[in-house]
């Protein structure tokens, strides 16, 4: 009982699961699922991808995400892409439209303008710079990384169809928290999976392990499910806080087959929290957990694994006057604990990362990249200038983490990734 209900409170500290139908409704924030890298599908009836695909696209937004340029590319008998469209499309804010401008290979220039009906069906008109009217196109959005095309001419007669499939870049090795779609992992993780994959995360972090195995799969099983995905599960958040922090034998039965269970799924580290630290008042009590800390990184480091601790905002609260941050920090074994700064979190503490980045160098392997909600957007927090010390704290981890939503979740984290690869990680 006293188990389940420490998941529950840290289930809580991670993420508060709101029963809220989250929706797209601007005009501009729909069009922003045509941002991206994508590929085309072998043909429209499957989500299936070549080697070397027909068609490439690249999708990329400016000016605060009204427009995108888009570059179209096409493969030749010599395996080569060359262009074959070029165009501008982007949010009218007079009209309330979709509007775009471009030309093809032949230096034919066009207009267009169009609407989404919904979220996920977006139709658009062409003519030519005299007026006529040439082709209308509609977009069909499966999900956020899946979309069909299909052009028509003047008679609605179907002259073309394709599918893309959105292939951003790993080049920049992003991670993402689980947590983040967990709702979207307990219904359908392999679907959401590929989808995060397709987004261009490199690899995932777990929340949370239970009964051996995650999302309902054995170890082996996860491992499988997110390579399939393009990805490699790399971090799991773990949960167990014995009341007598000197039972070895307690804490050795756990965690060793708790180690055994990651390691068969390929991890590389095991990171934890604490949510009972309000109720800690001395500094004996912040001792036994340094204790505790360091048995359990030191098990880890023999197994070939590594051992984290994730903060949240009660690490900056004071114990005797000492900051209970600080006091883990001076008080673990380097060798054997290492540092996952949720900035988020850091905060909402009352505290700049950097300055513990510059007091601590190398202690903080690993970070979460969280906002209020959608990413960059609350302008609380400088992540800027938090990225330009990276190699200062040591970080070899960087993952996205949503903690609230004004979209739904797979769109946010979307999101996410694409303000991390292009504003931060440059």
């Amino acid at each position: 009982m006293k188990k389940a209900l420490y998941l529950i409170l840290c289930l809580k500290s991670f993420v508060g699961f709101s029963q809220e139908n989250y929706s797209i409704s601007s005009q501009k924030d729909r069009l922003r699922q045509y941002s991206g890298q994508w590929v085309s599908a072998i043909n429209p009836s499957t989500d299936s991808v070549a080697n070397l695909p027909e068609i490439k696209m690249s999708s990329l937004t400016n000016f605060n995400n009204h427009s995108l340029t888009v570059e179209v590319l096409q493969k030749n008998s010599s395996n080569q892409y060359n262009p074959i469209l070029h165009e501008i499309i982007g949010f009218d804010t007079l009209t309330d439209t979709i509007f775009a401008a471009g030309h093809n290979a032949q230096g034919a220039f066009f207009t267009g303008k169009g609407i989404f009906s919904s979220e996920s069906h977006w139709t658009m008109q062409d003519k030519d710079l005299n007026g006529k009217k040439t082709m209308k196109v509609d977009f069909d959005f499966q999900n956020y990384t899946d979309v069909i095309l299909e052009g028509f001419d003047t008679n609605e007669k179907s002259l073309w169809k394709t599918r893309y499939i959105k292939n951003n870049s790993k080049d920049k090795n992003i991670g993402i928290q689980l947590v983040s779609v967990h709702k979207e992992m307990l219904k359908n993780p392999e679907q959401t999976l590929i989808q995060l994959g397709r987004m261009g995360y490199s690899y995932v972090e777990t929340f949370v392990y239970k009964n051996g195995g995650f999302y309902d799969q054995s170890p082996t099983q996860f491992k499988a499910m997110v390579e399939k995905a393009g990805m490699k599960f790399l971090g799991s958040m773990t949960f167990f806080d014995p009341e007598n922090k000197n039972d070895d034998a307690a804490i050795k039965t756990w965690w060793n087959k708790t180690i055994q269970d990651h390691k068969l799924a390929g991890v590389e580290y095991l990171s934890t929290s604490n949510s009972k630290l309000k109720g800690i008042k001395t500094i004996k009590e912040l001792k036994e957990y340094c204790n505790y800390y360091n048995k359990v990184g030191k098990l880890c480091k023999t197994n070939g694994l590594k051992f984290v601790y994730h903060n949240h905002a009660d690490e900056f609260l004071k114990v005797e006057g000492v900051t209970i941050y600080d006091y883990f920090l001076q008080n673990t074994n380097p060798d054997y604990v290492y540092f996952q700064s949720d900035l988020y979190w850091m905060q909402r503490g009352g505290v700049n990362p950097v300055d513990y980045f510059k007091t601590y160098p190398r202690r903080f392997i690993s970070w979460h990249v969280k906002d209020y909600k959608e990413l960059g957007e609350s302008g609380k927090i400088d992540f800027k200038d938090i990225f330009n010390y990276q190699k200062k704290a040591g970080v070899q981890y960087i993952l996205s983490e949503v903690e609230d939503y004004s979209f739904p979740p797979l769109y946010s984290v979307g999101l996410a990734w694409e303000y991390i690869y292009y504003e931060l990680l440059k």
